[in-house]
């Protein structure tokens, strides 16, 4: 049932005094698109009659078959807090469809809904998804350009005077709870500049728009604050680098199927079989959840983040760790998404390889409670641990190798994230960089 119909949207966007709507979306990596439009031309768009030229859009179709409609999603109406002295300014997020009204297949939205219907036709009702962005805060410079001088010291759950990133957090937690977030934690992370804010877990698709809505919002505020706001996952060496941990779970009407209370963990057989389906899958769907060059930085020992393959309900060093809540809140943690991430594509992968598990009833390996990141590679061997692709040229071929990832994708977004992704790749190889003219300009 949509929240909200077409008579309310109009009614709203006049009570308002909403001047401008946002027709939003994402291109296949992620990046927010929109095309404006004044309220005159709300009607039109709500009759799904809104078109715009795809072959502009990173991965989307060629020249010659370029027009694509935007059909709003009308349960994401929301208004800005921030106003404009031209009148207010709305956002609806739209899904793409074809000129003959068929859905747009490489729309990142309309492969998380299709990931969502092969959950439903196995009799789950719910994908839930609690996501865990991080971000830094770093100064803007007199011109208004990103520096890499950070706006703080702090540390781990710091507070003023410490954390001057504070406030900015505190303006950004009132801003997305104007706008309808469940905020269940704000909090310093690690490293100095760097923040977590964590909201309620929601429906995967709620989710990935949410996702995308708090790095929009996160941005926007943190300029005011004459910050620049990156969900860049590794921009400062030597210090922790940014995740985005997904808490998972799958539901059957209210009942949370992931919970077997008779279990020792508490963790039902769905949920092992789930796990074991992300764990054969990490290698190929590292590519679309850790999609920059720069993503392979924070994939290190010693930082926090998840190099191996392993689980435990006891330990942060695997990629997978079950947080204690129990019941309703039964979950697993996928602990290597970074903040790049397309959210939708990112959802839709893990999701699809957790199904793989339930599918084929894979039995999850032991869990690992010891900490991995001091294990030598033959006790990683004889323990069953894999690692994490270390690159993302390694990615790519992790990710073309894996039929059940390929599939999740379909050919058209497949073929394209390949392709960008290794222009990006042989850019970075290509490069000199300031790395190699200190080790090597003098000596050699």
């Amino acid at each position: 049932m949509s929240k909200f119909t077409r008579e309310d949207i109009m009614r709203l966007a006049q009570e308002e005094d909403v001047r401008y709507i946002r027709l939003q979306f994402t291109d296949l990596l992620g990046v927010i698109k929109n095309v404006e439009i004044p309220s005159s031309q709300l009607p039109k768009a709500l009759d799904n009659k809104m078109m715009f030229d795809g072959s502009s859009i990173e991965g989307f179709v060629r020249i010659e078959e370029s027009d694509m409609y935007l059909v709003p999603d009308l349960d994401t109406w929301v208004v800005f807090p921030w106003g404009n002295e031209h009148g207010k300014v709305a956002r609806l997020i739209c899904d793409i469809y074809n000129p003959d009204g068929t859905p747009f297949e490489g729309d990142p939205r309309y492969i998380l809904k299709r990931a969502l219907k092969e959950a439903e036709e196995m009799g789950y009702t719910a994908f839930n998804v609690g996501p865990e962005p991080e971000f830094f805060l770093f100064k803007l410079d007199e011109k208004g350009e990103p520096t890499l001088d950070l706006n703080d010291q702090g540390g781990y759950f710091d507070f003023a005077p410490l954390d001057l990133g504070e406030n900015c957090r505190r303006d950004i937690v009132l801003t997305l709870e104007k706008m309808g977030f469940e905020i269940e934690a704000s909090h310093h992370e690690v490293a100095p500049g760097q923040h977590e804010i964590d909201f309620k877990y929601a429906n995967a698709l709620h989710a990935a728009d949410q996702i995308l809505t708090f790095k929009l919002v996160v941005k926007t505020i943190a300029h005011k604050h004459g910050l620049h706001a990156t969900f860049m996952p590794k921009p400062l060496y030597g210090v922790a680098g940014s995740g985005m941990h997904a808490n998972q779970s799958l539901f059957r009407g209210n009942q949370n199927v992931f919970f077997d209370e008779s279990d020792e963990l508490g963790l039902s057989e769905t949920a092992k079989h789930y796990l074991a389906g992300i764990l054969l899958h990490a290698r190929g769907f590292t590519a679309i959840t850790n999609p920059l060059v720069n993503s392979y930085k924070r994939l290190v020992p010693g930082y926090e983040a998840p190099c191996y393959v392993a689980w435990s309900a006891k330990n942060r060093s695997p990629l997978i760790r079950i947080p204690s809540s129990r019941g309703v809140s039964t979950r697993i943690e996928v602990r290597s998404p970074d903040p790049a991430t397309n959210p939708y594509l990112a959802l839709a992968v893990m999701l699809k390889a957790g199904l793989d598990g339930i599918k084929n009833k894979l039995a999850a390996p032991p869990a690992i409670d010891r900490n991995i990141y001091v294990m030598n590679e033959e006790e990683r061997e004889e323990n069953g641990i894999s690692s994490l692709p270390a690159t993302l040229k390694e990615a790519i071929e992790c990710l073309k190798g894996d039929s059940v990832i390929c599939e999740a994708l379909g050919e058209h977004a497949l073929i394209h994230f390949i392709e960008a992704k290794e222009i990006e790749w042989d850019m970075f190889r290509t490069r000199v960089h300031d790395w190699e003219r200190e080790q090597y300009m003098s000596t050699y």
